[in-house]
């Protein structure tokens, strides 16, 4: 299922009927308080984390954390925001903010044999390194099922390639 084709079908479907966001959400039985809290939610958290970005920014060895909504805006392309499985569009959206800032070698853990984020993890590694060849992801399962040999197998693999590809950049 191509999750953004789907997005961009809805979008098109609602301007077609000439419809806003705030509309179709009513017509799909979201409420405006429903609307609201969700954003009152984001900003809190944005608040609890101000502190945090506020002393990285001071810092020249941490870049500070990426707002919630840009962290969203990138992984739009990829996968819809309503896509609320396992970690949703926010994995996909941090492992795009690594990407876009000099990071490409990214371990996804995936806990507790948690399906909804394995797949949707593993569902948007590929169109990652479609889009940022660069990107050197693996994709590590963390659960009572899977052994420490293939975990660590796996994550000494990515390290390898990680220094192939310094030692060719």
């Amino acid at each position: 299922m191509d999750l953004v084709k789907i997005g961009k079908y809805i979008a098109s479907k609602r301007k077609s009927l000439g419809m806003t966001q705030k509309q179709l959400a009513e017509k799909l039985g979201m409420s405006k308080s429903s609307a609201r809290k969700c954003n009152l939610g984001i900003k809190a958290l944005e608040w609890l984390r101000s502190a945090a970005r506020d002393e990285f920014e001071k810092s020249s060895r941490f870049t500070p954390p990426t707002h919630i909504e840009e962290l969203a805006r990138y992984a739009r392309p990829i996968v819809s925001e309503g896509n609320q499985t396992g970690e949703g569009w926010f994995l996909t959206g941090e492992m795009l903010e690594l990407i876009h800032t000099g990071t490409p070698n990214i371990v996804c853990t995936q806990p507790f044999a948690c399906l909804p984020n394995h797949i949707v993890g593993k569902g948007v590694i590929k169109e990652l390194r479609h889009q940022h060849p660069e990107a050197n992801i693996v994709a590590i399962d963390y659960d009572p099922g899977a052994s420490e040999v293939n975990q660590l197998n796996r994550i000494k693999l990515m390290l390898s390639t990680a220094q192939k590809n310094l030692k060719n950049a």
